[in-house]
């Protein structure tokens, strides 16, 4: 126990680790995953976008303070006070990682870089609640990373992916006339759908949080509205990751074990990107832990420890990166593999 004591990092892996895994996971269900570099910035783009949470709210508080009727005030906070500050900081990370697209861009990136951007998001935000409320971290950690951290991973998917469709036109299932409207509408639900979404799951929290002595049948539906918006935005933004990635699915086999390859590259990536945040989260934390307290020798001495998951993090990230670029311009050189339009009959 004491051993544990002595590892503050631990909480920083419960915060990190399902937004990494996640993140994974969205990875895998592309085609041709993107560039690691723009991806990750991506992430940690969206973790520190936590920083303009009080400039984007600035615009919003007159209107969260003008009605008198509780019930109003709480709907507008949700709204205004939650919701569209976070999505918009989230919206213009991704707007800023995919601004200059690749030639023949996959559709698939941008959904990426929305999942990553929601998800450094949801890891800041869940490890500065798991710091805060250390006494009960386990419990939060499991509640959290069941629900909210790919809440918010799923809320920046759909932003991607409403992005992805408005750039694609007709290759995403718009038709040729109604192209222009497809496109404004695709960007105007790139903002409003996850704002939706995300001020229906934070309304009924804010109610429970706000009146405690709600009677518990009022307590349990609220509860349970706001578990049901958060997995239903879960299955819709599923659903838009199959709705981009049916229009470029591999159509050889072997452009479908290269994809296997590199998504098992990709999971290294992530692996060693998770191994680096830890090694220098216990890290640092273990030398506050010894300025604090110097006769706490086991936080030092334990400090090689993730000297050393820095090192293999970052060996991870480095050569699999590598190996990665290698593969991927292999697969270029293969018309064949990965072309998403009709073949020559």
């Amino acid at each position: 126990m004491l051993l544990i004591e002595s590892l503050p990092t631990v909480i920083g892996t419960a915060a990190v680790a399902p937004a990494l895994f996640i993140l994974w996971l969205v990875i895998a269900a592309g085609e041709r995953p993107g560039p690691p570099a723009k991806v990750w910035t991506a992430f940690l783009l969206g973790a520190g976008s936590i920083s303009l949470l009080g400039v984007a709210r600035a615009p919003f508080a007159s209107i969260s303070s003008v009605p008198e009727s509780p019930l109003v005030a709480q709907v507008l906070h949700a709204v205004f006070g939650v919701a569209a500050p976070e999505e918009i900081v989230k919206i213009l990370v991704i707007f800023a990682v995919a601004a200059r697209r690749r030639p023949f861009a996959d559709p698939m990136d941008t959904v990426v870089y929305g999942a990553a951007a929601g998800l450094g998001f949801a890891a800041y935000e869940n490890l500065a609640y798991l710091v805060r409320h250390a006494e009960m971290w386990q419990s939060l950690a499991a509640l959290r990373s069941v629900l909210t951290v790919p809440f918010h991973g799923a809320l920046g998917i759909i932003a991607g992916a409403y992005l992805a469709i408005a750039r694609s036109g007709t290759a995403l299932g718009a038709h040729r006339h109604h192209r222009d409207r497809a496109r404004i509408s695709s960007l105007t639900l790139m903002l409003f759908a996850p704002l939706a979404l995300h001020a229906g799951f934070d309304f009924p929290l804010l109610m429970l949080q706000q009146n405690p002595d709600i009677n518990p049948s009022t307590r349990m539906i609220l509860g349970s509205a706001s578990v049901l918006i958060g997995f239903s935005s879960i299955g819709f933004a599923a659903r838009l990751v199959r709705r981009v990635g049916r229009h470029h699915a591999p159509r050889t086999e072997i452009a479908r074990e290269r994809l296997s390859q590199l998504r098992r590259m990709w999971a290294l990536l992530v692996v060693g990107g998770g191994a680096g945040f830890a090694g220098l989260a216990f890290v640092l934390t273990s030398m506050h832990q010894w300025l604090v307290n110097p006769e706490r020798n086991m936080a030092l001495a334990l400090v090689p420890i993730g000297l050393v998951s820095i090192l293999i993090g970052t060996a991870l990230l480095v050569v699999t990166t590598a190996i990665y670029i290698l593969g991927r311009n292999r697969i270029r050189t293969t018309s064949e593999g990965f072309s998403s339009a009709p073949g020559p009959g």
